[in-house]
């Protein structure tokens, strides 16, 4: 999924979100309370540009089907114009990342508290999602990890990750990833904290129990106990510098490197062409 930008002078910026299919942000110890309210307006200013989007899944070459769901939209809400986007890789099934597709904005949206402590909002929708799915939709099997931003006036960037999909920005040229993918070798302390272990057989990938190949995910009952939905959050302000936002699963990210995705598409003025 592809977002672009342009300043209201004719001077072309790109703002892009990419969704590869099929294939945490860090903590920066700022107080984000009151930080969407009203009495924040030099922070909440709209911006002057255009943000456009595009979005492409692939299926990569495991033939089990395509499990992932993108979600983008515009929209207005309290006097704020908001994008809303995100990537939903799903696993063992579609289930639980079509159902993110269809809740998690509404549930995170719903918080009361999200303009005055947008953080905690989040950590607490993301439970009250995770807590829905495991009830209603996927018990024991099936899951899917969440990298979501919610773009607020056009300066301000909330990014939300559960799992090993992962967003970046691109800055004069340069990219920096904004999260931190929640893969058991990077969080085995935490597994083994709540019980778990991570197991790695030659030739395959790190997994928590020996099935899980991420820390945290929505559903994936059999292995809560092991495992968590808790969101890293992370705001972040969108300066005139700020060229474009990627955000992918992890089949992009196993075979490009940040800088080779920002390389990639900064020169690709169409938002659904730089997506694909």
């Amino acid at each position: 999924m592809t977002i672009y930008s342009a300043h209201s002078n004719l001077h072309k910026r790109k703002s892009t979100l990419i969704a590869d299919g099929n294939h945490a942000a860090f903590k920066d110890g700022i107080d984000h309370k009151g930080l969407f309210t009203k009495d924040a307006d030099d922070e909440n200013k709209t911006s002057t540009r255009h943000f456009s989007h595009g979005c492409h899944l692939m299926e990569g070459e495991v033939n089990h089907g395509m499990e992932d769901y993108v979600f983008a939209q515009h929209r207005k809400l309290n006097g704020h114009d908001l994008g809303l986007y995100a990537i939903f890789d799903g696993h063992a099934g579609r289930d639980v990342a079509k159902y993110l597709q269809s809740r998690l904005f509404e549930n995170i949206l719903s918080e009361p508290d999200f303009w005055g402590n947008p953080v905690h909002a989040v950590k607490k929708a993301c439970k009250a999602t995770d807590d829905e799915i495991l009830e209603n939709i996927a018990n024991s099997r099936g899951g899917s990890t969440a990298v979501a931003a919610i773009l607020i006036n056009g300066v301000k960037l909330l990014v939300i990750n559960v799992g090993d999909s992962r967003a970046i920005s691109c800055k004069t040229g340069l990219a920096k990833q904004l999260t931190v993918d929640h893969e058991p070798e990077k969080e085995k302390d935490l597994v083994e904290s709540r019980g778990g272990f991570v197991s790695k057989r030659p030739g395959n990938v790190p997994r928590v129990d020996d099935q899980l190949a991420m820390t945290r995910s929505f559903g994936d009952g059999k292995l809560k106990e092991h495992i968590t939905a808790e969101p890293d959050v992370m705001i972040k302000k969108i300066d005139e510098d700020t060229e474009f936002i990627i955000l992918a699963s992890d089949g992009l990210w196993k075979v490009m490197t940040n800088q080779e995705a920002c390389d990639c598409i900064k020169n690709v003025d169409d938002p659904q062409k730089a997506a694909k």
